[in-house]
C-alpha cells in the first residue's frame, strides 16, 4: 500500500513539473523578419514582390553613365529602393561581351533587361523574345532592328528611348559657325550602325547646303588616332556623330584637333571632350524616362510590346569654350557654355 501511494505521489509531481515547463509566456515578436533558422530574408517596399533588372552597358563614358544613373533614379523613386534589385555590367565596348552578359541575365530569369546603348540592346534582343526590355542611348531602333519603315513601334519584348537630335539642325549648326567652309570630314567607328546613320543623314543636309563632304571611318580605337588626323588634314570642319567608341576616344581626337580644325559633335559628352559645339540633349533625361517605363512593365500598368519609343523632349545648343578659344572663335548667340 505504502508502495502504490509512493508512486501516486511521483507521478503527480512529474506531472506538475512538466507542466510548469511548458506553461510560461511566448517571447514576444521582435519584427526582424528573421525565419526558424535565423536567416534574414528579403523583404519588397510594402510587402510586395522584389523586382530582378540587369542593367547592360556597352561602355564607361559621360552619356552613358548619365543614363545609367537617370534609370536608377527613376525606379528607386517609383519601387523603392527595397522594391527592386539591379545587376549592373560594363561590357567594355566590345559587343561579344555585350551577349555574354545577356545570355547571364537570361540564365538568371531577371524580370527585365535595361541595355544602354545599340550593341547592348541588339545583344539582349538576340538572347531573349520574352524577357522585357528596355533600350536608351540608342540612336534609331529602326537601324539597330533593320526595319524598314519604322513607325515607332516595334511590337516585341523591345522598347526603349533614343537619343537622336535633329540632324538637320546639327547640321545647319556647322553653316552658322562656318559658312565659308568647304570641306567638310565626318568621323565615326564603322561598327556602329547608328553612327553610318547619322553621317548619312547629316552629309545629305550639308551637301544640300553646298558642302563638300567625305566620310572618314574607324573600326575601333586602335585606328582611331590615324583615321582622325587624316580627317583634319584634308577637312575645314569635322563632325563627329553620336558614337560609343568615338566618346571612348575624345583625348586622341582632341590631341589632334584642339588649336587646329573645329569638331562638332552629336552629342555633348563627345563635345566636352573635343569638340566645339554640339545640338545636344540629356542622357540622364532619356535614362530616367527609361526607367519609368520599366516601372510600368513591372507593375503591369502597360505593355513593352505596345510602347513606342520616346525621344529627348528638348535639345539645347552648347559651346565648349575652351576649345573656341583655342581657336580664337566666339560662339553665335544662343549658346550655352557646356559646365
Amino acid at each position: 500500500m505504502k508502495k502504490n501511494l509512493l508512486a501516486l505521489i511521483l507521478t503527480l509531481a512529474m506531472a506538475l513539473s512538466l507542466a510548469a515547463c511548458g506553461g510560461g509566456s511566448a517571447p514576444a515578436d521582435s519584427g526582424s523578419g528573421a525565419s526558424s533558422s535565423g536567416t534574414q530574408e528579403p523583404a519588397a517596399s510594402g510587402g510586395g514582390k522584389v523586382y530582378e533588372v540587369g542593367i547592360s552597358q556597352l561602355v564607361t563614358h559621360d552619356a552613358l553613365d548619365a543614363a545609367t544613373q537617370g534609370f536608377i533614379d527613376a525606379m528607386n523613386s517609383i519601387l523603392g529602393e527595397d522594391g527592386w534589385h539591379y545587376d549592373l555590367q560594363n561590357a567594355a565596348n566590345d559587343p561579344a561581351t555585350c551577349a555574354t552578359i545577356a545570355n547571364s541575365f537570361v540564365s538568371k530569369n531577371v524580370d527585365l533587361i535595361m541595355a544602354n546603348a545599340t550593341p547592348a540592346v541588339q545583344a539582349a534582343a538576340a538572347a531573349t523574345g520574352d524577357i522585357p526590355i528596355l533600350g536608351t542611348s540608342v540612336t534609331e531602333y529602326g537601324v539597330a532592328f533593320n526595319i524598314e519603315n519604322f513607325s515607332g513601334t516595334l511590337g516585341t519584348n523591345v522598347s526603349g528611348t533614343s537619343d537622336l537630335a535633329p540632324l538637320d539642325q546639327q547640321a545647319e549648326m556647322i553653316r552658322e559657325w562656318y559658312p565659308d567652309a568647304r570641306n567638310i570630314g565626318l568621323v565615326y567607328c564603322s561598327n556602329e550602325p547608328n553612327s553610318q546613320y547619322q553621317v548619312d543623314t547629316v552629309q545629305g543636309f550639308l551637301e544640300g547646303m553646298g558642302y563638300a563632304c567625305t566620310q572618314y571611318a574607324f573600326t575601333d580605337s586602335n585606328d582611331a588616332a590615324a583615321v582622325c588626323q587624316t580627317a583634319a588634314d584634308a577637312s575645314d570642319v569635322l563632325y563627329i556623330p553620336t558614337d560609343n567608341t568615338a566618346a571612348s576616344n575624345t583625348p586622341i581626337i582632341d590631341n589632334i584637333c584642339r588649336g587646329n580644325i573645329p569638331v562638332f559633335c552629336g552629342e555633348e559628352g563627345i563635345c566636352a571632350g573635343c569638340g566645339v559645339a554640339t545640338l545636344s540633349i540629356s542622357y540622364y533625361d532619356i535614362g530616367y524616362k527609361t526607367g519609368e517605363m520599366a516601372a510600368d512593365i513591372l507593375t503591369g500598368k502597360a505593355s513593352v510590346a505596345e510602347m513606342p519609343i520616346e525621344y529627348a523632349p528638348e535639345f539645347v545648343k552648347k559651346y565648349n569654350a575652351p576649345m573656341c578659344e583655342a581657336l580664337n572663335i566666339t560662339a553665335p548667340e544662343g549658346y550655352e557654355a557646356i559646365g
